[in-house]
């Protein structure tokens, strides 16, 4: 009797759920089902010629966590078959894996293209740290980054952006953005590398690289991790790029560390659940709030009424767990508002299981000018809402009494 072959499944056929379940199970361990943590600072050698192996480049010799570690790497496969990239990088924090990434590839005299309708630490990264090495950003709107034919020259060496944006949730067209730097590197015959910030949307929601995106980078603090417990960037992209950020991550000591990426793998496998929840109820809630004679403003990409609706129904799989709302009465009835609220809390950050709260002109854009909240599209009345995976009752029950408080 012929014994019936087991047909192995190839983890890209998987699905992106079962990709965060199991990955390619590259760490060694056998008989438990849940990555362990390798904590520990530097590793035994077999031999003294593990050494030479490591000079050598052999990837499967582990010398100090600083420069990788078996959890880690797990959680990096993880991401990289995810997003269907050739490799991804685990950062210690969203800004360590952004200012990692650009400084591999700009450097003194480089220009970078970018919208200021950026995260406030990326925005203040760029406007405060990189003028020191003569790097230069040159700012065009969101709306507007398609048509970068006036800015473009032979020393623009990265096109930066992020969609949909924080915390305006305005949308790029990323096919746009693809199409007109390409055809910019044509005419000043110079390479110039496209990256985006994808934390909002998350790769449940939009996947940047079918649209010709040479770079991924999203807060593990966010969607990722999901549970508002671990600090924690990502960056995916070709396996040549990846390591060239790789030798800054190792200088400038942002790596993760071994608990945090265990956390990572844990929350990966309710990552899809996760999002596909919040969009659920971000929708719903969205609607919602529209209705409230106190809010006279709902931003939400999955809103007929958002004046980029059509894109995000063109580049979105889903339109994310993110809305923002103005309120009658500005900063005065927003602060009433984020303080009179139950389930939500008020905290910064976003993309965890609970629904958090925030005031922009108090948090993310805090101590900027008039002009550059005009320019971020930010006002005094608005709040960004996180909407997580609570009774969606619950959460419209919440919001109804804190605005009637106005």
């Amino acid at each position: 009797m012929k014994r019936k072959l087991r047909r192995r499944i190839s983890p890209e056929s998987m699905s992106l759920a079962t990709r965060a379940i199991h990955g390619r199970k590259l760490f060694p361990y056998q008989g438990t089902v849940s990555t362990p943590i390798a904590q520990t600072s530097t590793y035994r050698f077999a031999s003294s010629h593990d050494a030479v192996r490591y000079a050598q480049g052999d990837p499967d010799v582990y010398v100090y966590t600083r420069y990788h570690n078996p959890t880690v790497r797990e959680a990096e496969e993880r991401l990289a078959l995810m997003m269907n990239a050739e490799r991804a990088l685990l950062f210690s924090s969203g800004m360590a894996a952004i200012s990692s990434a650009v400084f591999s590839l700009v450097g003194a005299g480089d220009e970078i293209i970018s919208t200021p309708a950026l995260y406030g630490g990326t925005y203040r990264f760029f406007r405060d740290i990189l003028p020191h090495y003569n790097i230069t950003v040159k700012y065009v709107q969101p709306d507007s980054l398609a048509d970068m034919r006036d800015l473009v020259t032979r020393n623009t060496k990265l096109v930066y952006f992020e969609t949909p944006t924080n915390p305006t949730l305005g949308l790029v067209d990323i096919a746009k953005v693809v199409a007109e730097t390409r055809r910019a590197e044509k005419r000043v015959g110079a390479r110039i590398t496209i990256m985006i910030d994808n934390t909002f949307a998350s790769i449940v929601n939009q996947d940047p690289f079918s649209l010709g995106v040479d770079v991924i980078m999203e807060s593990g603090t966010k969607y990722l991790g999901g549970h508002s417990d671990i600090m924690a960037g990502v960056i995916a992209g070709k396996k040549k790029f990846v390591a060239a950020v790789h030798t800054q991550l190792k200088y400038f000591g942002g790596c993760a560390d071994p608990f945090a990426a265990y956390l990572m793998v844990r929350s990966l496998k309710t990552f899809e659940l996760r999002v596909h929840r919040q969009n659920e109820n971000a929708l719903a809630l969205a609607k919602f709030l529209r209705r409230h004679p106190k809010v006279t403003r709902v931003l939400y990409p999955g809103l007929s009424s958002h004046p980029q609706h059509l894109i995000a129904k063109k580049q979105m799989n889903g339109f994310g767990g993110m809305v923002t709302i103005e309120v009658a009465g500005g900063v005065k009835s927003a602060v009433k508002v984020c303080d009179s609220l139950n389930v939500a809390l008020n905290a910064m950050s976003l993309g965890g299981t609970e629904t958090l709260v925030s005031i922009p002109v108090y948090s993310s854009h805090v101590n900027m000018s008039r002009g550059e909240l005009k320019s971020h599209g930010v006002t005094p009345g608005m709040i960004r809402i996180s909407v997580g995976v609570e009774g969606i009752e619950d959460l419209r029950r919440d919001f109804q009494q804190a605005l009637d408080r106005i």
